[in-house]
Protein backbone atom coordinates (compact mmCIF):
# COMPACT_ATOMS: atom_id res chain seq x y z
CA UNK A 1 0.00 0.00 0.00
CA UNK A 2 3.02 2.32 0.11
CA UNK A 3 2.44 3.34 -3.50
CA UNK A 4 -0.98 4.69 -2.54
CA UNK A 5 0.08 6.49 0.63
CA UNK A 6 0.92 9.92 -0.77
CA UNK A 7 -2.59 10.82 -1.87
CA UNK A 8 -3.90 13.14 0.85
CA UNK A 9 -3.84 16.21 -1.43
CA UNK A 10 -3.93 14.71 -4.94
CA UNK A 11 -3.48 16.97 -7.96
CA UNK A 12 -2.58 14.77 -10.94
CA UNK A 13 -4.77 12.17 -12.59
CA UNK A 14 -2.72 9.25 -11.29
CA UNK A 15 -2.78 10.64 -7.77
CA UNK A 16 -6.55 11.10 -7.88
CA UNK A 17 -7.11 7.56 -9.18
CA UNK A 18 -5.04 6.23 -6.27
CA UNK A 19 -6.91 8.47 -3.85
CA UNK A 20 -10.19 7.06 -5.18
CA UNK A 21 -8.87 3.51 -4.91
CA UNK A 22 -8.17 4.04 -1.22
CA UNK A 23 -11.31 5.96 -0.26
CA UNK A 24 -14.22 5.21 -2.56
CA UNK A 25 -15.81 2.04 -1.15
CA UNK A 26 -19.35 2.64 -2.40
CA UNK A 27 -21.38 -0.28 -3.70
CA UNK A 28 -21.78 1.66 -6.95
CA UNK A 29 -18.07 1.14 -7.66
CA UNK A 30 -18.47 -2.61 -7.18
CA UNK A 31 -21.38 -2.59 -9.63
CA UNK A 32 -19.24 -0.73 -12.18
CA UNK A 33 -16.48 -3.35 -11.90
CA UNK A 34 -18.82 -6.35 -12.19
CA UNK A 35 -19.22 -7.20 -15.89
CA UNK A 36 -22.52 -8.95 -15.15
CA UNK A 37 -24.11 -6.57 -12.61
CA UNK A 38 -23.16 -3.48 -14.63
CA UNK A 39 -25.57 -4.63 -17.34
CA UNK A 40 -28.48 -3.88 -14.99
CA UNK A 41 -27.05 -0.42 -14.29
CA UNK A 42 -26.72 0.33 -18.01
CA UNK A 43 -30.28 -0.88 -18.62
CA UNK A 44 -31.63 1.39 -15.89
CA UNK A 45 -29.71 4.49 -17.00
CA UNK A 46 -29.63 4.41 -20.82
CA UNK A 47 -31.63 1.33 -21.82
CA UNK A 48 -31.02 -2.28 -22.78
CA UNK A 49 -30.50 -1.44 -26.46
CA UNK A 50 -26.96 -0.25 -25.71
CA UNK A 51 -25.88 -3.61 -24.29
CA UNK A 52 -24.18 -6.37 -26.24
CA UNK A 53 -26.18 -9.59 -26.30
CA UNK A 54 -25.32 -11.99 -23.44
CA UNK A 55 -25.57 -15.67 -24.37
CA UNK A 56 -24.78 -16.94 -20.87
CA UNK A 57 -23.64 -15.85 -17.41
CA UNK A 58 -22.50 -18.80 -15.29
CA UNK A 59 -21.23 -19.23 -11.74
CA UNK A 60 -19.76 -22.66 -12.42
CA UNK A 61 -17.48 -22.96 -15.47
CA UNK A 62 -18.74 -26.52 -15.99
CA UNK A 63 -22.06 -25.00 -17.06
CA UNK A 64 -20.30 -23.82 -20.22
CA UNK A 65 -20.46 -27.43 -21.39
CA UNK A 66 -24.24 -27.18 -21.72
CA UNK A 67 -24.78 -23.92 -23.60
CA UNK A 68 -25.52 -23.57 -27.32
CA UNK A 69 -22.54 -21.79 -28.87
CA UNK A 70 -22.96 -19.29 -31.73
CA UNK A 71 -20.42 -19.07 -34.57
CA UNK A 72 -18.71 -16.04 -33.00
CA UNK A 73 -18.58 -14.93 -29.37
CA UNK A 74 -16.46 -13.59 -26.51
CA UNK A 75 -15.88 -15.36 -23.19
CA UNK A 76 -14.50 -13.38 -20.24
CA UNK A 77 -14.44 -13.30 -16.43
CA UNK A 78 -16.80 -10.88 -14.69
CA UNK A 79 -14.36 -9.97 -11.89
CA UNK A 80 -11.29 -8.59 -13.64
CA UNK A 81 -9.71 -7.03 -16.69
CA UNK A 82 -7.27 -8.13 -19.37
CA UNK A 83 -8.69 -11.60 -20.09
CA UNK A 84 -10.96 -12.69 -22.93
CA UNK A 85 -11.23 -15.51 -25.42
CA UNK A 86 -12.57 -14.18 -28.72
CA UNK A 87 -13.81 -16.85 -31.11
CA UNK A 88 -14.58 -16.11 -34.75
CA UNK A 89 -13.79 -17.42 -38.25
CA UNK A 90 -11.73 -14.25 -38.85
CA UNK A 91 -8.99 -15.23 -36.37
CA UNK A 92 -5.52 -16.12 -37.70
CA UNK A 93 -5.37 -19.74 -38.85
CA UNK A 94 -2.40 -20.53 -36.60
CA UNK A 95 -3.85 -18.96 -33.42
CA UNK A 96 -4.38 -21.35 -30.53
CA UNK A 97 -5.87 -21.19 -27.06
CA UNK A 98 -3.48 -20.68 -24.15
CA UNK A 99 -2.92 -23.42 -21.61
CA UNK A 100 -5.56 -23.16 -18.90
CA UNK A 101 -3.00 -22.13 -16.29
CA UNK A 102 -1.89 -19.19 -18.50
CA UNK A 103 -5.40 -18.25 -19.55
CA UNK A 104 -5.53 -14.68 -18.18
CA UNK A 105 -4.81 -13.19 -21.61
CA UNK A 106 -6.57 -11.89 -24.70
CA UNK A 107 -6.66 -14.52 -27.44
CA UNK A 108 -8.47 -14.56 -30.80
CA UNK A 109 -9.00 -18.02 -32.26
CA UNK A 110 -11.14 -19.84 -34.80
CA UNK A 111 -14.09 -22.02 -33.77
CA UNK A 112 -12.45 -25.20 -35.09
CA UNK A 113 -9.64 -25.02 -32.51
CA UNK A 114 -11.99 -24.54 -29.54
CA UNK A 115 -14.04 -27.03 -27.53
CA UNK A 116 -16.40 -26.32 -24.63
CA UNK A 117 -14.07 -28.36 -22.42
CA UNK A 118 -11.15 -26.08 -23.33
CA UNK A 119 -13.17 -22.99 -22.45
CA UNK A 120 -14.43 -24.52 -19.21
CA UNK A 121 -10.84 -25.29 -18.16
CA UNK A 122 -9.68 -21.74 -18.87
CA UNK A 123 -12.74 -20.31 -17.12
CA UNK A 124 -12.05 -22.49 -14.07
CA UNK A 125 -8.66 -20.80 -13.83
CA UNK A 126 -10.34 -17.42 -14.05
CA UNK A 127 -12.79 -18.00 -11.23
CA UNK A 128 -10.02 -19.40 -9.03
CA UNK A 129 -8.07 -16.14 -9.37
CA UNK A 130 -8.53 -13.13 -7.10
CA UNK A 131 -7.85 -10.31 -9.53
CA UNK A 132 -6.44 -6.90 -8.61
CA UNK A 133 -3.64 -8.04 -6.30
CA UNK A 134 -0.92 -5.89 -7.91
CA UNK A 135 1.08 -3.12 -6.19
CA UNK A 136 -1.93 -0.82 -5.81
CA UNK A 137 -4.41 -3.49 -4.66
CA UNK A 138 -7.66 -2.87 -6.54
CA UNK A 139 -9.92 -3.90 -3.65
CA UNK A 140 -13.08 -3.64 -5.72
CA UNK A 141 -12.48 -6.87 -7.65
CA UNK A 142 -12.46 -8.83 -4.41
CA UNK A 143 -16.10 -7.80 -3.91
CA UNK A 144 -17.28 -9.00 -7.33
CA UNK A 145 -18.73 -12.53 -7.64
CA UNK A 146 -16.42 -14.65 -9.78
CA UNK A 147 -18.46 -15.64 -12.77
CA UNK A 148 -18.04 -16.08 -16.52
CA UNK A 149 -19.97 -14.23 -19.20
CA UNK A 150 -20.40 -15.15 -22.86
CA UNK A 151 -21.30 -12.18 -25.06
CA UNK A 152 -21.80 -11.46 -28.72
CA UNK A 153 -18.70 -10.60 -30.69
CA UNK A 154 -18.92 -7.02 -31.94
CA UNK A 155 -17.79 -6.94 -35.56
CA UNK A 156 -17.84 -4.11 -38.08
CA UNK A 157 -19.02 -4.31 -41.68
CA UNK A 158 -15.43 -5.06 -42.72
CA UNK A 159 -15.35 -8.09 -40.40
CA UNK A 160 -12.84 -6.48 -38.04
CA UNK A 161 -12.97 -5.73 -34.33
CA UNK A 162 -14.36 -2.16 -33.96
CA UNK A 163 -12.41 0.68 -32.40
CA UNK A 164 -12.67 1.01 -28.63
CA UNK A 165 -13.73 4.54 -27.54
CA UNK A 166 -12.92 5.40 -23.92
CA UNK A 167 -14.61 8.51 -22.51
CA UNK A 168 -13.12 10.17 -19.42
CA UNK A 169 -16.16 11.51 -17.57
CA UNK A 170 -15.68 13.82 -14.57
CA UNK A 171 -18.75 14.82 -12.54
CA UNK A 172 -21.04 13.86 -15.42
CA UNK A 173 -19.11 15.66 -18.15
CA UNK A 174 -16.81 14.16 -20.77
CA UNK A 175 -13.44 15.90 -21.05
CA UNK A 176 -11.22 13.49 -22.98
CA UNK A 177 -11.65 10.60 -25.43
CA UNK A 178 -9.15 7.78 -25.90
CA UNK A 179 -9.40 5.60 -29.02
CA UNK A 180 -7.74 2.18 -29.17
CA UNK A 181 -7.60 0.26 -32.43
CA UNK A 182 -6.07 -3.00 -33.63
CA UNK A 183 -6.26 -5.06 -30.42
CA UNK A 184 -5.28 -8.22 -32.31
CA UNK A 185 -3.07 -6.58 -34.90
CA UNK A 186 -1.15 -3.33 -35.17
CA UNK A 187 -2.39 -1.47 -32.11
CA UNK A 188 -2.76 2.31 -32.17
CA UNK A 189 -3.97 4.76 -29.55
CA UNK A 190 -5.08 8.38 -29.86
CA UNK A 191 -6.45 11.01 -27.49
CA UNK A 192 -8.97 13.72 -28.38
CA UNK A 193 -11.11 16.36 -26.76
CA UNK A 194 -14.91 16.13 -27.13
CA UNK A 195 -14.75 18.49 -30.12
CA UNK A 196 -12.41 15.91 -31.70
CA UNK A 197 -9.33 18.13 -31.62
CA UNK A 198 -6.32 15.87 -31.22
CA UNK A 199 -4.36 15.87 -27.97
CA UNK A 200 -0.60 15.67 -28.67
CA UNK A 201 0.17 13.00 -26.10
CA UNK A 202 0.91 9.29 -26.00
CA UNK A 203 -0.13 6.56 -23.59
CA UNK A 204 2.29 4.08 -25.10
CA UNK A 205 1.09 2.73 -28.48
CA UNK A 206 1.69 4.80 -31.63
CA UNK A 207 -0.82 7.24 -33.10
CA UNK A 208 -3.05 6.22 -35.97
CA UNK A 209 -1.67 7.26 -39.36
CA UNK A 210 -3.45 8.83 -41.12
CA UNK A 211 -5.23 10.69 -38.35
CA UNK A 212 -8.64 9.16 -37.72
CA UNK A 213 -11.77 11.05 -38.72
CA UNK A 214 -14.42 12.25 -36.29
CA UNK A 215 -16.80 9.34 -35.59
CA UNK A 216 -20.24 9.78 -37.13
CA UNK A 217 -21.95 8.96 -33.83
CA UNK A 218 -19.59 10.79 -31.48
CA UNK A 219 -22.32 13.05 -30.08
CA UNK A 220 -24.50 10.07 -29.16
CA UNK A 221 -21.56 8.28 -27.55
CA UNK A 222 -20.74 11.34 -25.45
CA UNK A 223 -24.36 11.64 -24.33
CA UNK A 224 -24.43 7.99 -23.30
CA UNK A 225 -21.08 8.25 -21.52
CA UNK A 226 -22.13 11.34 -19.57
CA UNK A 227 -25.38 9.74 -18.45
CA UNK A 228 -23.57 6.61 -17.29
CA UNK A 229 -21.07 8.73 -15.37
CA UNK A 230 -23.39 11.29 -13.82
CA UNK A 231 -23.60 9.56 -10.41
CA UNK A 232 -19.89 9.61 -9.63
CA UNK A 233 -16.89 11.95 -9.56
CA UNK A 234 -15.00 10.03 -12.26
CA UNK A 235 -15.45 6.98 -14.43
CA UNK A 236 -14.05 5.97 -17.79
CA UNK A 237 -16.86 4.78 -20.05
CA UNK A 238 -15.88 2.41 -22.86
CA UNK A 239 -18.16 2.26 -25.90
CA UNK A 240 -18.12 0.93 -29.46
CA UNK A 241 -19.62 2.29 -32.67
CA UNK A 242 -20.58 -0.80 -34.66
CA UNK A 243 -21.82 0.48 -38.01
CA UNK A 244 -24.03 3.09 -36.37
CA UNK A 245 -24.99 1.01 -33.35
CA UNK A 246 -23.50 2.41 -30.13
CA UNK A 247 -22.67 -0.49 -27.80
CA UNK A 248 -21.56 -0.48 -24.18
CA UNK A 249 -18.19 -1.99 -23.27
CA UNK A 250 -17.37 -1.38 -19.60
CA UNK A 251 -17.04 1.17 -16.79
CA UNK A 252 -13.58 1.65 -15.29
CA UNK A 253 -13.09 3.55 -12.05
CA UNK A 254 -9.36 2.88 -11.66
CA UNK A 255 -7.66 3.00 -15.10
CA UNK A 256 -4.34 1.13 -15.16
CA UNK A 257 -4.58 0.66 -11.39
CA UNK A 258 -3.48 4.27 -10.89
CA UNK A 259 -0.44 3.95 -13.16
CA UNK A 260 -1.66 5.47 -16.44
CA UNK A 261 1.30 6.61 -18.58
CA UNK A 262 1.43 10.15 -19.99
CA UNK A 263 3.96 11.39 -22.54
CA UNK A 264 4.60 14.24 -22.10
CA UNK A 265 4.10 13.95 -18.35
CA UNK A 266 2.40 17.37 -18.20
CA UNK A 267 -0.84 15.72 -19.33
CA UNK A 268 -0.98 13.83 -16.05
CA UNK A 269 -1.84 17.15 -14.43
CA UNK A 270 -4.16 18.21 -17.27
CA UNK A 271 -6.21 15.03 -17.00
CA UNK A 272 -6.50 15.58 -13.27
CA UNK A 273 -7.63 19.20 -13.52
CA UNK A 274 -11.38 18.65 -14.22
CA UNK A 275 -11.62 16.19 -11.32
CA UNK A 276 -12.47 17.46 -7.83
CA UNK A 277 -12.14 14.50 -5.50
CA UNK A 278 -14.51 14.65 -2.48
CA UNK A 279 -13.09 14.74 1.01
CA UNK A 280 -15.35 11.82 1.81
CA UNK A 281 -17.21 9.44 -0.46
CA UNK A 282 -20.82 8.86 0.59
Amino acid sequence: MLRLWRTRTPTTFREKVRYKMLRDRRSLIVTFADKAAVREYVTAVVGRDYLPRAYAIVDDPRDLLDIEWPDSYVVKPTHGSGAAIVVSPAAPADARLPEARWGWVYRHVRPDVVTPHDLAAIAAGWVAKLYGQGPNREWVYGQVPRRVIVEELLVGADGGIPDDYKFFVFHGRCWFVQVDSGRFGRRTQDFHRPDWSRIPMSGGPPWADPERERPAHLDEMIRVAERLGEDTDFVRVDLYDVDGRVVFGELTSFPAGGDSPFDPESFNAEFGRPWTVPRRYR
